[in-house]
C-alpha cells in the first residue's frame, strides 16, 4: 500500500492502479460516512415523514452532481447510477432514523 499519490498517468503496473483505487475507496468511504452523519441530522430537523423524500431537492443533487461530473470529466453514466443509488439508500437509512428518533423520544415521554 502506498502513501503517496501515482496520477492515472504515471501507474505502471497493475499494483499501482490498486493501491490508488484502494486509497481512493478509503477516502471515499469517509466521505460517505460524513453524507451520512447529515442524513442523521435531517432526520432529526425534519418535521414530519413525508418531508423525508423531497423530490425537489433529489432533482437538485442530481443536476449538481451531473454538473459537477462534467467539470471532473467523470462519466454521467458513472456518476449519475452512482449518486441515484447513494440518495435512494440514503432516503431509506433517513426514514429508519426519522421513525427511531420519534420512537424513543415517544418512549421518554411516556415514561415521564
Amino acid at each position: 500500500m502506498t502513501a503517496t499519490n501515482t496520477p492515472a498517468a504515471d501507474c505502471q503496473t497493475m499494483q499501482q492502479v490498486r493501491a490508488e483505487i484502494d486509497r481512493i475507496d478509503r477516502i471515499l468511504v469517509a466521505l460517505v460516512a460524513e453524507r451520512q452523519g447529515y442524513m442523521d441530522a435531517a432526520a432529526r430537523i425534519k418535521p414530519s415523514l413525508a418531508a423525508v423524500r423531497d423530490e425537489a431537492r433529489i432533482v437538485d443533487v442530481m443536476d449538481k452532481v451531473l454538473a459537477a461530473a462534467t467539470v471532473q470529466g467523470l462519466s454521467p453514466a458513472i456518476a449519475g447510477p452512482v449518486w441515484q443509488v447513494m440518495i435512494d439508500r440514503c432516503i431509506a437509512y433517513e426514514n429508519r432514523r426519522f421513525k427511531a428518533l420519534r420512537e424513543t423520544a415517544e418512549a421518554a415521554s411516556a415514561a415521564v
